[in-house]
């Protein structure tokens, strides 16, 4: 079960802006281990990626299976370009740019771009009056009662599970990370970035359909992406939208607490921990996003409080999937069937 951040022991020995001077000592990365964990995950895709593509020979559906488990490999692939952006990877900021940035075509993602946007998100999450850059859109209680019946029906297509899982992922890494959207007018940097990714990604493709036609591409390079899109898009919005999760306005919002009280840890198997580079592990990385990924389990080691707040099982994330709005009253997140079962004729007067 989840344990509350306001209920957990560590609230009672340190506030969250106490947490970070215990932090900071994890901050520093080995640069040996850095470069063995991305050997370990840029290898195992690439044997994967010809492995599926000799495969081709054999059955389309060997080559799809090949194709969806190196998804799983992409997604570590892109927790590592994370923490390139968060400046936790390598000593030198210049090189763990340039390896972003390469992996960055990998993932589809614009490094640039994605880094400038993520750091929106870690300074502005849980804030009420700061939404819209990096978030999963989630509108509150009042909000939702405000909005016009279009509007209303708007945001329950958007939250809709089919939408948010199926179609979402795949728009966002195949079609809106082609243009610096939120970025457009903040300079030329952010345009070389999605528009260099995309070039070195176009030449890419052109060498796939020149050397074995479209089926590559629609086998290999397509089915690996959505997969590690839909997964990472999952992970993300398990992150942070929970029941317990936290959202403040202005007035009471505050950076150090919505980092601690707003992000989950997700516990998940040993194996899928690796695959996600404990990416679970979000409370403390909100925290201090400058820990190394690999650094992660040490501090849960260290410190049991951590270790024991804000847990989320596989099985108890499933139930956030049906929840939809932040209830400011109530200070949580809530279902648009509890919010009508709560709120009666009001709701009732303004249903889709």
């Amino acid at each position: 079960m989840m344990v509350s951040s306001d209920n957990m022991p560590a609230a009672q020995v340190r506030s969250a802006k106490d947490w970070v001077r215990v932090l900071a000592k994890y901050r520093e990365p080995s640069t040996s281990r850095s470069i063995f964990e991305l050997l370990v995950t840029l290898v195992p895709f690439a044997l994967l990626w010809g492995l599926a593509w000799a495969s081709i020979s054999v059955s389309y559906w060997l080559t799809l299976g090949i194709a969806v488990l190196n998804g799983l490999f992409l997604v570590r692939i892109f927790c590592i370009q994370h923490d390139c952006g968060h400046a936790s990877f390598f000593h030198s900021r210049k090189v763990q740019d340039w390896v972003g940035r390469c992996l960055g075509v990998l993932t589809l993602t614009p490094y640039d771009v994605w880094r400038r946007t993520h750091s929106i998100h870690h300074a502005q999450h849980g804030n009420l009056d700061q939404r819209g850059i990096g978030d999963v859109m989630t509108l509150t209680v009042a909000e939702y009662h405000a909005r016009s019946r279009l509007g209303r029906l708007m945001y329950r297509l958007y939250r809709h599970p089919l939408v948010l899982f199926g179609l979402a992922p795949s728009y966002l890494f195949l079609l809106q990370n082609r243009l610096p959207l939120g970025l457009m007018r903040a300079g030329r940097r952010y345009w070389i970035s999605a528009m260099g990714t995309n070039a070195v990604i176009a030449m890419l493709l052109a060498v796939m359909v020149w050397l074995g036609g479209l089926t590559p591409v629609l086998l290999i390079f397509i089915p690996t992406v959505v997969v590690a899109a839909t997964i990472g898009v999952w992970l993300f919005y398990v992150q942070h939208q929970f029941e317990e999760t936290h959202w403040a306005g202005n007035d009471a919002w505050q950076l150090h607490k919505a980092a601690l009280a707003g992000s989950s840890h997700y516990v998940l198997p040993t194996p899928l921990r690796w695959l996600s580079a404990n990416i679970g592990i979000h409370h403390v990385h909100h925290l201090y996003s400058r820990v190394p990924f690999y650094r992660l389990p040490e501090i849960l080691h260290d410190h049991a409080e951590l270790a024991a707040a804000q847990r989320l099982t596989p099985w108890e994330s499933l139930r956030s999937v049906n929840l939809h709005l932040w209830d400011e009253k109530l200070k949580r997140l809530t279902s648009f069937r509890e919010a009508r079962r709560r709120y009666g004729t009001a709701w009732a007067a303004s249903r889709v």
